[in-house]
C-alpha cells in the first residue's frame, strides 16, 4: 500500500484544529485509504481505538442510521465526552440532511472531524454556507506518477512506466491490478468505476434529460483532451452526426461532469492583457486512463495530448492557480501562478529534436516579454536552455 505522504502531512498539520477537515475527490481515488493511513497515525501516536470513530456511510449495515439525527444519536452514544475523539465518516452526502449533522459535531470540542465526498455538490450546497470559515478542502488526486512508478520493479526504465501511466492511469486499484499482472482488467475496472459515478454521484442527484445524450458528451471530452471546447461546438458537433442536443443542455452537462470530478474545466489567460477570457475552455481528465477505458479502439488522442493532461494534473499539485495561456496569436500550454501569485509558463511536447518542432514550441514562450520562468517539457534526455527557456526531461520534471 503506497502511502499518501502528500495528503497524510496535511492531515497531520491539521489534526486537533478547530476546522473540519473535508476530503474530495473522484471515486476510486484513494480517500478511505487515506482515513485509513491516518487512523494508523493516530494509534501509533496513543490514541484509543475507541476514540476513532469510523463509518463508511455507502456500506449496506449503515442504511438504518442514513438521516441526520439517526446518525448523531449514533455518534454519540460511541464517543467519550471526556476526551477527544476523531469521527470519520466517509461518503458523508449519503446522509439526508448531513448539513445539519456536520454543524452539530462540528461545535462539540470533543470531536474532531473528518468527512469525504466523492462530489462537489456537497460543498456547493447550505454545507459551504453553513461552515464558511470553518472547514478545510483537502482534494485527493489518483497517483501521481512518482506515486505510481514505486509499483514498478527496477527493470522497467522509466520510459516503459510512463507509457503504462499515459494507457491505464493512476487509480490505485488499477496500480494494484497492473503490479498483480492482471493488466486485462484495468478497462473492465475503469469502466466500472465511470458507471458509478454517472449513477451514483450525478444520476441519483441531478436530472439528466437523456443518459445518452450525457455519455456522449463524456464521450466528446475524453476524446478532445487537449482541444479548445465550448458547449456550442459540442452541442453543433453532435446535431450534425444525428443527436440533435441544445446549448444549455450541454452546458448543464458539462457543469456535472466537472462537480463529479471526472474533468476539470481550464479557462485561457490572455498573457498580453493580464486578463482570463470567457470563450473556448480545455478540458482535462482526472485520470488518463478513462480515455483509453472507455473510448476502447476509438481513442483518438496523440499521445502529445495524454502527455499534456498528465502534465496539467502535476501542475494541479504544484500550482494554485492554472490557465491555458493566449499570447496575441500564438498559445502557451499552461501559465500557473503559485500561492504567491507568482506566474510561470510551460510549454510540452513529446520532442523537439527536429529543428521546426523545437522552433514551433519556444515561439510562444519568445513572444511574451517578460522575465518569469519559461519552462519546456519533453521525453528528449537532453535539457539544455534557450534564451532563458529551461527544457527539462519530463520525467525528471515529474520525480524532482
Amino acid at each position: 500500500m503506497i502511502k499518501r505522504e502528500r495528503y497524510l502531512s496535511r492531515l497531520r498539520n491539521l489534526r486537533d484544529t478547530n476546522l473540519i477537515k473535508v476530503i474530495t475527490g473522484i471515486r476510486r481515488a484513494g480517500k478511505s485509504t487515506l482515513f485509513k493511513q491516518f487512523q494508523g497515525e493516530l494509534l501509533a501516536s496513543g490514541v484509543d481505538e475507541k476514540n476513532i470513530v469510523y463509518l463508511n456511510l455507502e456500506e449496506i449495515e449503515n442504511r438504518s442510521i442514513l438521516e441526520a439525527h439517526l446518525l448523531n444519536d449514533y455518534i454519540m452514544k460511541m464517543v467519550d465526552k471526556n476526551t477527544k475523539n476523531y469521527v470519520f465518516l466517509d461518503e458523508i452526502q449519503m446522509v439526508d440532511g448531513f448539513e445539519r449533522l456536520v454543524d452539530s459535531l462540528f461545535v462539540k470540542d470533543y470531536i474532531d472531524l473528518y468527512i469525504t465526498g466523492s462530489n462537489a455538490y456537497f460543498l456547493s450546497s447550505e454545507l459551504a454556507t453553513l461552515l464558511t470559515g470553518r472547514y478545510l478542502e483537502i482534494y485527493v488526486a489518483p497517483f501521481s506518477f512518482s506515486e505510481f512508478i514505486s509499483y514498478y520493479q527496477g527493470y522497467f526504465s522509466k520510459n516503459e512506466v510512463l507509457d503504462d501511466y499515459l494507457f491505464y492511469g493512476g487509480l490505485p486499484e488499477v496500480s494494484n491490478l497492473l503490479h498483480n499482472g492482471q493488466k486485462g482488467e484495468t478497462a473492465h475496472y475503469v469502466n466500472t468505476v465511470f458507471k458509478a459515478i454517472v449513477e451514483k454521484d450525478i444520476m441519483k442527484r441531478k436530472k439528466i434529460l437523456s443518459k445518452t445524450d450525457f455519455e456522449n458528451v463524456a464521450r466528446f471530452l475524453f476524446d478532445s483532451v487537449g482541444s479548445l471546447v465550448s458547449p456550442n461546438n459540442i452541442a453543433g458537433y453532435m446535431t450534425s452526426t444525428g443527436n440533435k442536443i441544445d446549448n444549455e443542455t450541454v452546458k448543464n452537462y458539462l457543469l456535472l461532469l466537472e462537480d463529479a470530478f471526472i474533468f476539470h474545466k481550464t479557462q485561457r489567460y490572455d498573457i498580453k492583457g493580464k486578463k482570463l477570457l470567457q470563450t473556448l475552455n480545455k478540458y482535462y481528465v482526472t485520470d488518463i486512463g478513462f480515455i483509453t477505458a472507455i473510448l476502447g479502439k476509438e481513442a483518438k488522442a496523440a499521445k502529445g495530448h495524454l502527455l499534456e493532461n498528465i502534465v496539467f494534473l502535476e501542475l494541479q499539485r504544484r500550482y494554485k492557480d492554472i490557465y491555458v495561456g493566449k499570447n496575441l496569436e500564438t498559445e502557451v500550454d499552461f501559465v500557473v501562478k503559485d500561492a504567491d501569485n507568482l506566474i510561470s509558463y510551460f510549454q510540452v511536447s513529446l520532442t523537439v529534436r527536429d529543428e521546426n518542432t523545437l522552433d514551433r514550441e519556444l515561439r510562444p514562450l519568445l513572444s511574451i516579454r517578460d522575465h518569469n520562468p519559461k519552462f519546456l517539457l519533453t521525453l528528449d534526455p537532453d535539457e539544455p536552455v534557450y534564451r532563458g527557456i529551461r527544457q527539462i526531461n519530463i520525467i525528471n520534471w515529474f520525480l524532482q
